[in-house]
Parts: C-alpha cells; sequence; structure tokens
C-alpha cells in the first residue's frame, strides 16, 4: 500500500501539462466552433421571413432572437436553428410581431411628397409598397413611415399597389385601408381623375369595399383674354366635349370681329350644368371691352378689364348676369377706357366705313332685333361717333331684294332706328342721328346669289 501511494504521487503531477494543453486547445477551438454554428444557424434560416433577427453562440448552445409574423413561423424558426448539427441548446427569445386591430394602412399626399403610414404585413410587402409609391409618382419624394404589423386581410398588397396607382392622380389627398374597408379624400390633380380612380376602383380585390369616396374634382376653368395690342382673343381652360367646343369657337368668331381668335380649348368631364348658356353671353361681354379677361371657375364667372364708354360699363356690370342659368354667379370688376382724342369729320367717316367692312350689323332674321353677336361692334361705333360730337350721322338701313319691296322698306327703317335706339341709350344726343331706311332699292351686289344678298343687308353711318 505504502508503495502504490509512492507511484500514485509521482504520477499526479504528470498530468497537469496535460490539462493545460485540453485547456488552450478548447480555448483555441471554441471560437471557430462558435462561428460556424451561428453560421448554420443563420443559413437554416434562409427560407423563413423574420425580422429584427439575432443570433449569439456561446460554446454549443445558441440564443436565438427575432419577430416572426405568425406562430406557426415562429416555432418553424426555433425548431430549424435546433436541428443545426452541434446545437446543444436554444434559448429561444423569439416573439411575435405585434397584431393591428384594425389593421390600418394609408397613403398621404401633400403638394411635396407622399408619406406611406400605417401597418404592413411583410418586409418584403413594405418594400414593394415603397418602390411601387415611387414608380406611380415619377420624383416626388415618398417617405416610408410603415410599422411591422399581423392581422392584414388577404389580398393586402393586391389592394395597396391598386390604391397606390391613384396616389398619382391626386394634387393632395389621402387614402386608407382599414381592414378591407378603403377610403378617399382629397382633391384630384385633373380633371377626369375623379372618374378615373372611381373606375379603377372597380378592380379592388376580393373582399375589399369602398367606406367612403370623397375625393373631390379640381375647379372646371374656361378662361378667356382679349389682348388689344395682339389684337387677339385666347381661350384656354376646358370644354365638355367637341360639340361644344365648336359651338363656343363659332360664337367666339362671330362675337369678336376684330380680333384673331387663338383656341387652346380641351374636352374634358366634369363641367357644371348650364357651362354653355354661361359661357356664350360672358363671352359677348368680354366682346365689349377694349381689354379684359374673363375667368368661368365652375358656376362663378369673373370679368375684368375696360368698357369703351361708361354706359357700356353699366350695361355689362347690371346685365350679363341675368343671362346666366340658375345657380351661377357673376362678379364683375369693369373700368372706363380713357376717351380717344377726337378727330374731323372725314377721319370719322372713315372709322365707321373701316368698322362695317369688317363685321356687319347683325338682326334676328326677318326681325329689327339686333343679335346679340353684335354688342361689341356697337360699342365701337358708339365710341367712334363720340369722338367726333359734333358730326351729324345718318343710319342707312338696306336690305336684299328677296320679298316685297314695301315689306323691305319697313324692315330696313325699323332696323336704322334700332341702331338709333342703341346709340342713344348709350349716352349720345338723338339730334345728332337720322335713321333713313332705303329697303332694297341700293344693292351692293347681285341679289341672284345667298353671299351677295348677305352683302346687301347691312347698316351704313353716312357722315353728314
Amino acid at each position: 500500500m505504502h508503495g502504490l501511494f509512492r507511484w500514485s504521487s509521482k504520477w499526479w503531477p504528470g498530468t497537469i501539462p496535460l490539462v493545460v494543453f485540453w485547456a488552450i486547445a478548447a480555448w483555441t477551438s471554441t471560437p471557430p466552433l462558435e462561428a460556424d454554428l451561428a453560421a448554420r444557424s443563420n443559413a437554416a434560416l434562409k427560407d423563413t421571413v423574420l425580422d429584427k433577427r439575432r443570433m449569439a453562440v456561446a460554446g454549443r448552445d445558441v440564443t436565438f432572437a427575432a419577430d416572426a409574423f405568425s406562430e406557426e413561423g415562429r416555432q418553424s424558426a426555433v425548431a430549424s436553428v435546433e436541428a443545426v448539427p452541434g446545437v446543444r441548446q436554444v434559448n429561444d427569445e423569439t416573439r411575435l410581431v405585434p397584431e393591428a386591430k384594425p389593421f390600418v394602412w394609408s397613403a398621404e399626399r401633400d403638394v411635396v411628397r407622399v408619406t406611406l403610414g400605417g401597418s404592413s404585413p411583410l418586409p418584403a410587402s413594405k418594400t414593394r409598397l415603397f418602390e411601387a409609391a415611387r414608380a406611380a409618382l415619377g420624383g416626388v419624394e415618398v417617405v416610408d413611415r410603415m410599422n411591422l404589423s399581423r392581422g392584414a386581410p388577404p389580398r393586402f398588397d393586391n389592394a395597396a399597389l391598386l390604391l397606390l396607382e391613384q396616389i398619382g392622380k391626386l394634387k393632395d389627398g389621402k387614402i386608407t385601408i382599414s381592414d378591407n374597408k378603403v377610403s378617399l379624400s382629397g382633391m384630384a390633380r385633373d380633371l377626369g381623375g375623379r372618374e378615373a380612380i372611381a373606375a379603377a376602383l372597380k378592380n379592388l380585390p376580393e373582399g375589399f369595399s369602398v367606406a367612403a369616396n370623397e375625393i373631390k374634382a379640381p375647379p372646371y376653368v374656361f378662361q378667356a383674354y382679349k389682348d388689344p395690342v395682339a389684337v387677339t382673343v385666347t381661350l384656354t381652360g376646358y370644354v365638355p366635349d367637341n360639340n361644344v367646343h365648336a359651338a363656343i369657337a363659332v360664337a367666339a368668331g362671330r362675337k369678336f370681329f376684330n380680333e384673331k381668335v387663338v383656341d387652346n380649348l380641351k374636352a374634358s368631364v366634369g363641367a357644371p350644368s348650364g357651362f354653355t348658356n354661361a359661357v356664350v353671353p360672358a363671352l359677348g361681354a368680354l366682346s365689349r371691352l377694349s381689354t379684359g379677361t374673363l375667368v368661368v371657375s365652375d358656376r362663378e364667372v369673373k370679368l375684368s378689364g375696360d368698357a369703351l364708354y361708361e354706359a357700356a360699363a353699366v350695361q355689362i356690370r347690371a346685365g350679363l348676369g341675368k343671362d346666366f342659368p340658375q345657380g351661377w354667379q357673376f362678379k364683375p370688376e369693369i373700368s372706363v377706357k380713357p376717351a380717344a382724342a377726337p378727330v374731323d369729320a372725314t377721319v370719322c367717316q372713315q372709322l365707321f366705313a373701316n368698322l362695317l367692312a369688317k363685321a356687319k350689323i347683325r338682326f334676328e332674321s326677318g326681325s329689327d332685333a339686333i343679335n346679340a353677336d353684335s354688342a361689341g361692334l356697337l360699342d365701337r361705333l358708339v365710341e367712334t361717333a363720340q369722338r367726333c360730337p359734333t358730326a351729324n350721322i345718318e343710319i342707312a338701313g338696306h336690305t336684299d331684294g328677296a320679298g316685297e319691296t314695301a315689306v323691305n322698306q319697313t324692315l330696313s327703317e325699323k332696323r336704322a332706328q334700332a341702331v338709333m335706339d342703341f346709340l342713344v341709350r348709350a349716352g349720345l344726343p338723338a339730334n345728332r342721328f337720322t335713321p333713313v331706311g332705303y329697303g332694297s332699292t341700293q344693292p351692293v351686289a347681285s341679289n341672284d346669289t345667298e353671299d351677295g344678298k348677305a352683302q346687301n343687308r347691312r347698316i351704313e353711318f353716312v357722315v353728314r
């Protein structure tokens, strides 16, 4: 026994180097082992959808933390790490992404940016929606404030992507999904945008419905500008359709006898009721101004500019709104152009001749009622008469050769008198004018053609 004890005492010191060597080996091999386990654990999760994933390895023990999007996905992820060869134990710190009740997502547009907010069901969905917004808006800033949440309704991505296609049609506004209900508010960027959005909403995925669509159309604007320097009338903005477009162009051509009509109108839906019946008389009022601007915005008409004389300004201010359909408003800002310099009788005669060579005073067929299209011409004739205050003027009425001579004679007299009445209402002294009817006795063209007859139907101003 004593000998055995001596042998054991000699053996024990020899084990110390072995222990040291083993410790050194274990210490030097642990980091590569841990790195290998971490790499293989992460590789096991390559097909698993997780957020905020963290992996820590101590020896052969793995601490695994992540946000999962379903309980099944969470358990599957933990099981995948547990199955990695070499892993002894998994410390499970996974959790479920919070559930949103209701599940709300939104896209809001202001003047400079679009903000995506609310919840998105998966990281891939979040990225897809952000990129879709950027593509739909062509350079507009997109701000991502979406959170990841569970609880999205089926086909959420399809619904949100369809709605993001509509955000580019808004000037400003907000689109919201709350569970499977869609709400929209704001103003469309262009006319027709509201209708285009409403049509697109019919293609929402199954299960989704529109709870509220409060998209407003932008103002329906029609504008006309009379420029005396360029001698043009420029029409811009919108008309309801091609037929109305043609009617307004023809009306403008009749009313603006001296100006070139520049037509930049476009057809678009959204016109207010009574559009044509308001625009046509408003153009007639503009034709009476030396320079002016007409703006029709929805059911409001604004007319600004200079009338040729005070009585015309009063007539326009008081009379135009009476011609509009019910519900329309008229806001006149009419001033009076400074009076032109006086001229002698010879120049006055030439000015009358120049005006009446460009256009004729129009009357209703077979009547002495002056057509409204001639208001601008008549105002020019009044202005000219004011420039030669001492001249006496004969107003001569002529007809074509059709019909009975006596009837034509009477009609020519009445038409001359109607023109004189207009001049007197404009403030000119009645004793300066003599209305005379010549019937068909003084033709200037053949009555055998319609064009010739049209030339013969005329009013002339003769300075005496």
